[in-house]
């Protein structure tokens, strides 16, 4: 029964990194990327924090502290930073559907360390959502170099989260979810509020329009309760079967980024979805085992 919850946390999951980007591209233009960041996952800390201190009592281990950290800062403040300096260049959907890698990224990194084996079908799922996210890059060949420097954006970012969703593994083994989130955001938020006080975001209060804070307070509020589930789902899942929802991420943009945002649709956008999903299908549908011959 909790694999099957553990899908529905992973796939709620996977909506809502859709919907956090749209979020980010509607309000990202009133405010720079690093004060965005700290402004989303302040409000996420303050969500996950006080039920981690009401929860029982962790005995951490001291030398995991440092490890979970580490990871918490590079989950939250390195891989949203490249998103959020992502969709300042390209659109909403196109960032999703970039970013929608990332479960393939993740099985080769859990390929590499032994934890997943790469089959036949596996492999041809990479290669087939690769080619799905370069058909989507067609149209930049010979743009404006920012363009570009946007997509290397996203494909870092999604590269960072697939490793830490990877190595969040053994502390999840150990720990309940909670107390890892909290501790890892909290950890973000002070390195984001050393990349953001020489901006002087601590001197005077953001500029924002009425639906630019509704726009933060979501994704934040959202983060909180979304990373929460994530980290539940990858304590009673493999991570490779968890980040596969994150194919949902594209699609959920795509849509609400054409009804909010005005975004068009292109055809080639449609193209890398249908492709991104079947290379996610050939990855990570069951493998049924080998027929026996008739006695």
């Amino acid at each position: 029964m909790s694999g099957g919850w553990a899908t529905l946390a992973a796939a709620a999951t996977g909506i809502q990194v859709g919907a956090t980007i749209v979020a980010t591209r509607f309000v990202v233009g009133q405010t720079d990327p690093v004060s965005l960041a700290l402004m989303r996952y302040a409000i996420g800390a303050l969500c996950l924090v006080p039920f981690a201190l009401a929860a029982r009592r962790v005995r951490w281990q001291p030398r995991d502290l440092l490890p979970i950290a580490v990871l918490g800062i590079v989950q939250f403040g390195v891989v949203v930073l490249l998103l959020n300096y992502a969709v300042q260049s390209i659109s909403a959907g196109r960032a999703a559907l970039i970013f929608a890698t990332f479960p393939l990224l993740t099985l080769l990194f859990a390929a590499l360390l032994g934890h997943e084996r790469l089959s036949v079908a596996k492999t041809a799922g990479v290669i087939v959502t690769i080619a799905g996210v370069a058909v989507t890059m067609i149209d930049k060949v010979g743009a404006a170099s920012a363009g570009w420097y946007g997509d290397a954006a996203a494909v870092l970012s999604a590269v960072c989260g697939a490793a830490c969703s990877v190595l969040y593994r053994p502390y999840l083994r150990r720990y309940d979810p909670l107390p890892v989130g909290a501790l890892a955001m909290l950890a973000s938020v002070f390195f984001l509020a050393l990349l953001a006080a020489p901006g002087g975001f601590f001197l005077e209060a953001p500029m924002l329009t009425v639906a630019g804070w509704g726009a933060v307070i979501f994704v934040g509020l959202s983060s909180g309760l979304g990373y929460w589930l994530w980290l539940w789902a990858l304590s009673r899942a493999p991570a490779t079967r968890v980040t596969v929802f994150l194919a949902l991420g594209p699609v959920t943009a795509l849509v609400l980024g054409g009804l909010f945002l005005g975004e068009a649709v292109s055809p080639l956008a449609l193209l890398g979805v249908v492709a991104v999903m079947l290379g996610l299908w050939l990855a990570y549908r069951p493998e049924t085992p080998a027929a026996r011959p008739p006695l």
